[in-house]
């Protein structure tokens, strides 16, 4: 009984291998129709009798501004472009400041932020969270830096049933994402660790300010080249 047990685990962990790879190495090309996060706003909207609202418009990399790029960058992962998924400096500071402070910080990446809205669920567990590292790892070894953009600048949530950079400008600015200014990205980029909770345009005061952070941070950090790496 114990040996089939053993046997029947190793062919679900061997389908699970192979299944995640399979789907890592088809979206390395094909755009991403739906996230779990998607899925699930839905249900909640539809089982409290709201409007269901789903916006979703994949465009390529090349028609969202990089503006809206490097505004992302430098709001949630300054070194995006240089670490393979994991920034252990700050997951450090991460875990000192989360040591002396009752508010906790966190360091996800954009890597590891792309692997769970694509393939995971929202809710935190540690279960999930090994499965982040897992799929993290995958994206890093299988696609581009510039295809981790453009995959995660698709499926993000950034507002009420608005997903992505194109429903995003439209909603938020009237206009197509490859025409953001910098402050319109950078007011996009402000509300993403909250998008359910705080507006783009008109932004409150606290969005303002990090408006203007973002923006300053975009002119620190100078061309976008996801072919530069740091020698350091």
């Amino acid at each position: 009984m114990i040996k089939k047990v053993f046997k029947f685990l190793l062919k679900m962990m061997g389908w699970f291998f192979a299944i995640s790879i399979a789907l890592v190495i088809v979206f390395k090309w094909i755009p991403v129709p739906a996230t779990p996060l998607m899925v699930i706003r839905t249900v909640q909207q539809a089982t409290s009798g709201e409007d269901i609202v789903w916006k979703h418009d994949w465009e390529s990399i090349d028609n969202i501004s990089k503006n809206l790029q490097l505004a992302v960058i430098c709001s949630e992962d300054q070194n995006f472009l240089n670490h393979y998924g994991f920034d252990m400096k700050a997951i450090e500071k991460a875990i000192e400041h989360n040591k002396k402070s009752q508010r906790t910080r966190g360091a996800s990446t954009i890597s590891q932020q792309t692997a769970k809205n694509v393939f995971l669920w929202p809710q935190r567990s540690w279960l999930r969270k090994g499965l982040e590292t897992y799929f993290t790892f995958l994206i890093e070894l299988f696609w581009s830096k510039e295809r981790i953009m453009e995959v995660y600048l698709n499926s993000i949530e950034m507002g009420n049933g608005i997903y992505g950079a194109e429903a995003a400008a439209q909603h938020w600015f009237k206009k197509p994402a490859a025409k953001l200014t910098s402050y319109q990205a950078a007011a996009i980029a402000a509300v993403l660790p909250s998008p359910m909770r705080y507006r783009a345009n008109p932004a409150s005061a606290y969005i303002q300010g990090r408006q203007v952070w973002i923006v300053r941070q975009m002119g620190f950090f100078g061309k976008l080249d996801y072919n530069k790496k740091d020698d350091e």
